[in-house]
């Protein structure tokens, strides 16, 4: 097959779901299929598929409707013969799915790592019209989806994702840095969604008691000023450190004591996922595929989103028990080698392209 993914975030942009997209495209590609992964010129994105070994081309969408480019995407597709169109953001369906129903033989689907889709008109004719199915990575997304009554039975799949863990991981060695201090990491985009305000507030909760935690984020955002002054009002300046984007977060994984997600909403966290396979204990937010990746008090613990009360209260429930964090960590581990390996991840995305493909041509 002939696979092109696109996905226009913002150049300096690189989250789950661009992490999913190389992964995707770079297991493929190792199963003999011509893949092509499309950007934003100089985006971090398009650096990271080139250091994986993804083939990479530039492609500008910067709105919903734009003819020439639409225009261009179609000729593209048309010289490469391209089967199937993998779209990210609502904006890439409408300016290149649009460009596939132009070029005639492309089968399009979206990829929806988070509810992307609202019962907004612009976006059922975009997805009933302009496309012909979407990936999501969890069951949560599929029913929200059902719920519209847009979309046939078969319309949404849900494949979850998988990842690829560096047989060799150097842990950070944190105590070197911190001395005597337990360390609990979370990483992401300073934005709202990533919930690192109420982070924050549970980390000012448990210094009130103890100020042996250090609190460590990687990530950059819109965000960064706002939460970094917040730290500084409560006084967490030593104890609440942000690293700022760490385009390896493995090593820091590995030499944590506890991984916490704070997120208010997500799809099927892959930094919960990465922390998992490295036997790493995780408290998570109650969002979306949160319940479908852990095991509330097997994997972890899962708290109501929103609540630094309840994250702080689980953070002390566990971070002084060693052995409840190895026997955490040891069954996330397992876990994940067991269900959300890239081999399984990519047995089932093959599949569903050479399905949606046979079908594009059988219409035809």
């Amino acid at each position: 097959m002939n696979v092109l993914f696109i996905n226009s975030i913002g150049r300096n942009k690189f989250g789950g779901g661009e992490k999913w997209m190389v992964t995707a495209a770079k297991s493929l590609a190792d199963r003999g299929h011509s893949v092509t992964l499309a950007s934003k010129k100089n985006s971090r994105l398009l650096q990271y598929a080139s250091q994986k070994g993804v083939k990479t081309t530039v492609m500008e969408i910067h709105s919903d409707f734009s003819p020439l480019k639409t225009l261009k995407i179609a000729r593209y597709l048309k010289a490469n013969r391209t089967d199937v169109l993998i779209c990210n953001l609502n904006k890439d369906i409408r300016v290149a799915g649009l460009g596939a129903r132009l070029a005639g033989k492309t089968a399009v689907l979206a990829r929806h790592g988070m509810l992307l889709c609202g019962k907004k008109w612009k976006h059922r004719i975009s997805l009933t019209r302009l496309c012909d199915g979407i990936i999501t990575n969890s069951n949560t997304i599929k029913e929200a989806y059902a719920g519209y009554g847009w979309f046939p039975p078969e319309f949404v799949e849900v494949i979850y994702n998988g990842i690829v863990v560096p047989e060799q991981v150097k842990a950070v060695d944190f105590a070197a840095r911190f001395p005597g201090k337990t360390i609990i990491y979370s990483a992401g985009r300073l934005s709202e969604q990533k919930g690192f305000a109420y982070l924050i507030e549970a980390a000012a909760i448990l210094r009130k008691t103890r100020n042996d935690l250090v609190f460590i984020v990687s990530g950059e955002g819109k965000l960064e000023h706002e939460l970094k002054a917040r730290v500084n009002a409560l006084g967490l300046k030593n104890s609440f450190i942000f690293e700022g984007f760490t385009p390896d977060i493995y090593p820091l994984l590995k030499g944590c004591d506890l991984f916490v997600l704070a997120s208010l909403f997500e799809g099927m966290p892959n930094v919960v996922m990465e922390a998992m396979a490295v036997e790493k204990p995780v408290i998570a937010t109650d969002v979306n595929g949160a319940r479908e990746l852990m095991r509330d008090g097997i994997t972890g613990l899962i708290v109501p989103p929103a609540d630094p009360e309840a994250l702080a209260a689980a953070i002390a429930s566990i971070i002084d028990d060693p052995s409840k964090l190895e026997q955490f960590g040891n069954a996330a581990k397992k876990r994940v080698s067991e269900e959300f390996t890239i081999q399984k991840m990519a047995d089932r995305l093959e599949r569903l392209l050479l399905k949606k493909t046979t079908e594009k041509q059988a219409r035809r």
